[in-house]
């Protein structure tokens, strides 16, 4: 007997070329996010852009470029925006073919609630299950407040997509979805991490010195939050929790390893939460049907209050530059758009307010350009252009490989006198003579070499 649930999934099955018909001049469009981009609806509406305008395309992190911008190659008819800017976002901006979206992370479900109109979602999820929910795999985030937005809701159903446990939202029902695309399985995406440089390693080690025992782990993106996971995973630290936005491969070290546990937590006990995840099938296939691992939207995840409910919370989040008055710029440089504000600043302020919590801004001393040139990433005063992303009154700790300083409570002269004395030593003098030229420097003071 077929189930009622089966019924209706049968009823709702149309092919990814019917769907893309169903898109309107003027419609505006949502993706699934990060891992989940809905591969063969894309490829269905880019056949029909040409007939379309005005089209507004919506996600956050696109990790391949969608083929209906690839389509419209002198951008007449579709605009890509993203939540959240990676290497293709960054690409497409410099074709002015996208633009990003402001966002407090943990804001974005109540913003779409409150202020976004969307017509059609195009989202990936797992099979169907006998109780007929689909499942949003590693991605929660801010898709369910899309579907719960949006006038049209296409499901693109993935066999490789494992089905995450909750938290909660992590499903959409049969009785909430319009049409049902059967996809043709692609693997999720395998991110992998560049290989950690030097300075990467000095400010791990830094960083490790400062993590006590129960613990409660947010790691950003990249390579050295990832290396502090795997040293972590070597160390005898005990009782460790998880509260972050986005979960990484290391995290299954971390889990394997014995460090985590969650046992110390006081929210969601036991339970590594996140909001969306991004790695590779190891972590995939840990995730899969695991109660240990638990999916929250990011309305959650990244809320400072609930962050701070737990004890010793400890984000790493790494910074493009830090100017002499402590403010943090992590997504742009001058004008050009780089990444976003994600959960950094979310984090900082939950971390700061939990009983024990660090929050740290990780940044390289220098970086050089595509010339060969060395600048220092600690700077006088940012590029014109450039976007703040934690305000100096937020700021904590900041981290190079040249040591590590705390900031709360220091004036614009203790401030300036500490980060001076984290950068690298041939910027030092340059630094101290600008410091002084901006009146937050005392002219006897010295910086030790």
């Amino acid at each position: 007997m077929i189930s009622s649930f089966r019924r209706q999934y049968e009823e709702k099955i149309i092919s990814a070329e019917k769907a893309a018909e169903m898109v309107k001049s003027g419609d505006k469009i949502f993706y699934s996010e990060f891992a989940m981009f809905p591969k063969l609806l894309d490829e269905a509406l880019a056949e029909r852009i040409s007939e379309l305008h005005d089209l507004e395309l919506y996600s956050v992190f696109y990790t391949q470029v969608p083929k209906v911008i690839e389509a419209d190659p002198l951008h007449e008819h579709v605009v890509a925006q993203d939540w959240h800017f990676g290497p293709i976002s960054r690409r497409l901006a410099d074709e002015d073919k996208c633009f990003y979206v402001p966002v407090t992370y943990h804001q974005g479900p109540r913003i779409i609630n409150k202020y976004i109109e969307n017509d059609v979602a195009m989202v990936s999820v797992a099979p169907m299950d006998a109780k007929g929910f689909f499942n949003l795999g590693p991605t929660n985030s801010v898709t369910p407040a899309y579907l719960n937005k949006s006038k049209l809701k296409i499901l693109e159903v993935n066999s490789s997509v494992p089905h995450c446990l909750g938290g909660n939202s992590e499903n959409i029902h049969i009785n909430d979805v319009d049409y049902v695309v059967e996809g043709n399985n692609y693997s999720l995406l395998q991110l992998q991490m560049a290989k950690p440089k030097e300075f990467d390693h000095q400010i791990a080690d830094y960083i490790m010195q400062e993590i006590e025992d129960g613990a409660c782990l947010q790691m950003g993106i990249g390579s050295m939050p990832n290396l502090v996971g795997s040293k972590i995973a070597q160390s005898d630290l005990k009782d460790l929790g998880v509260h972050t936005e986005m979960l990484v491969d290391s995290c299954v070290d971390l889990y394997e390893a014995g460090r985590i546990t969650g046992n110390r937590k006081n929210i969601d006990r036991g339970k590594m939460v996140y909001s969306f995840a991004l790695g590779t099938d190891k972590l995939y296939k840990f995730m899969d049907n695991n109660p240990v691992c638990a999916s929250y939207p990011v309305s959650y995840t990244n809320d400072p209050r609930i962050i701070a409910l737990n004890d010793k919370v400890v984000a790493i989040n790494n910074a493009l530059e830090v100017d002499l008055l402590s403010q943090v710029s992590s997504e742009s440089s001058g004008y050009r758009h780089i990444s976003g504000t994600g959960g950094q600043l979310d984090f900082i302020m939950g971390a700061f307010s939990s009983r024990g919590g660090k929050g740290f801004i990780c940044l390289s001393s220098t970086h050089t350009d595509k010339d060969g040139q060395m600048h220092s990433r600690i700077v006088p005063s940012m590029k014109v252009g450039s976007v703040v992303t934690v305000p100096r009154s937020l700021v904590q700790y900041v981290v190079t490989e040249y040591g590590i300083v705390q900031l709360k409570g220091k004036s614009t002269w203790k401030r300036a006198e500490a980060l001076i004395s984290i950068a690298h030593p041939q910027f030092q003098e340059e630094l101290v003579k600008a410091a002084q030229e901006m009146k937050i420097w005392v002219k006897t003071n010295k910086i030790e070499p």
